[in-house]
């Protein structure tokens, strides 16, 4: 294993789903249970249906935001995702394309509010966490730890 995969093995970015009601204002209390306790949403996405929504969430501290989503009664799932930074918006095609050539299926895609290192960001769930973090790294995409976008 090389020294990127034994970094990103170690230290993934961790990426929250939160499950809720949709309803008006349940965004906003999660927002200010992790803000009152000074953690920071680094990357959003939201999808909602008619009954419930799912708050897809980068943040710059997971253990103490774990913590709090069950303390609160915010139901989660948490999985590894690829964070990554590039030189301009224009790069985005060369993402994509260097998980096509690896034959990577990409699930979702999201940008990051606040934007690591101030480059552009993204934030990557694919089939094959590993494989697809490799293949960006090959192409000459840095991938981010989580240690890259805590604060």
């Amino acid at each position: 294993m090389s020294e990127f995969s034994t970094a990103i093995a170690r230290d993934p970015v961790k990426q929250f789903s939160v499950f809720a009601e949709n309803r008006v204002g349940r965004l906003y209390d999660l927002t200010q249970v992790l803000q009152s306790h000074n953690v920071h949403i680094l990357a959003l996405t939201v999808l909602d249906t008619t009954d419930s929504s799912i708050f897809r969430m980068v943040v710059d501290d997971p253990d103490l935001a774990r913590e709090l989503m069950i303390n609160n009664d915010f139901p989660f799932t948490e999985t590894t995702v690829i964070a990554l930074d590039f030189d301009g918006e224009h790069k985005v095609k060369h993402v994509l394309g260097a998980l096509l050539e690896a034959e990577i299926n990409i699930h979702y895609v999201y940008s990051f509010l606040i934007r690591p290192m101030d480059k552009p960001g993204l934030v990557v769930s694919t089939e094959d966490t590993e494989v697809a973090a490799q293949a960006l790294n090959n192409c000459g995409f840095r991938v981010l730890t989580q240690a890259d976008i805590s604060r």
